[in-house]
């Protein structure tokens, strides 16, 4: 990775010198260096070194979107990568501070959905649809990765958005985007969009419509389809589930399983060491929940 970096810039910076026919290179290059890049990041066990060394490789990709040629579908893989890398951003590694994390899951969502409606202009028409209206064309889309890379970003946006009634109406068009994505796929990205639909249906409780046994369900999802190497869908489920109905034997349980198993896995490693500083205090803030 750090190979194909160097080279990746020095070629930016050769084309910034003003050599000729660099921009088709670039263009040609840029997708798979934001591809490495997000695998490098998801690879990763130290979450400090990420969180300090990605708002520079966040800017380099705001830069390579904005080099990209208007309305061109070949520019569909770098604003995908682009909006994962900054939500993840956003949803990790923010902190305290709300209105930085509102701004880069601002940015992005709009990057989801500028891809969308480059590669698919009836899931970007019906964003802006009824709920009724947009689930119907989500029950006829195939296009996978697209409706993952919306949903995650919408999710991420939703999450920073909490407080925002109108951006949380939404709730029922991402979780129709979620459940079309395992249809398709059920292992797609090592289970995570089960993992978003237990947290969906595990922030209230049934009497007020929630649906936490089901969302229950879907943590174990997860959990399977990963092969058990899924940490954060057990950290979620003890945060969300276990706390909303007050179990703290399985709360307990979910959270040591968590700090007790190996975090390195492919494509889940810095998600898992995330889980188990999650877990840790967690537990710790158990003692005076439950």
């Amino acid at each position: 990775m750090r190979f194909r970096s160097r080279n990746f810039l020095g070629l930016v910076l050769v084309c910034l010198l003003g050599l000729g026919g660099c921009a088709s290179i670039v263009e040609k290059a840029s997708d798979k260096f934001a591809s490495d890049l997000g695998n490098a990041v998801l690879n990763d066990d130290d979450p400090a070194t990420v969180r300090d060394g990605l708002p520079a490789y966040l800017l380099l990709l705001d830069s390579l979107v904005e080099g990209q040629t208007p309305g061109d579908r070949k520019n569909v893989p770098t604003l995908l990568a682009a909006a994962k890398l900054n939500g993840a951003y956003a949803g990790n590694f923010t902190g305290d501070d709300k209105a930085r994390a509102q701004r880069l899951s601002n940015k992005a969502f709009d990057y989801a959905r500028r891809a969308t409606c480059l590669q698919d202009a009836a899931l970007c028409a019906a964003i802006d649809k009824d709920v009724e209206g947009f689930d119907a064309v989500v029950k006829a889309d195939v296009n996978i990765d697209l409706m993952y890379g919306l949903a995650s970003a919408w999710a991420g946006y939703l999450q920073s958005h909490s407080e925002d009634w109108g951006a949380v109406a939404d709730l029922p068009k991402l979780e129709a985007l979620l459940n079309r994505v395992v249809a398709l796929d059920p292992q797609h990205d090592h289970g995570q969009a089960w993992m978003y639909l237990g947290v969906l249906n595990s922030v209230r409780p049934e009497a007020v419509g929630g649906k936490p046994e089901l969302g229950r369900s879907y943590f174990d999802k997860a959990v399977q389809v990963s092969g058990g190497r899924n940490l954060y869908a057990k950290t979620l489920e003890a945060e969300f589930y276990a706390r909303l109905v007050f179990n703290q034997e399985l709360h307990d349980k979910l959270l040591n399983d968590v700090l007790a198993a190996d975090p390195k896995a492919p494509g889940l490693t810095l998600i898992n060491t995330l889980a188990q500083e999650r877990a840790k205090k967690l537990l710790a803030s158990g003692k005076d929940y439950f």
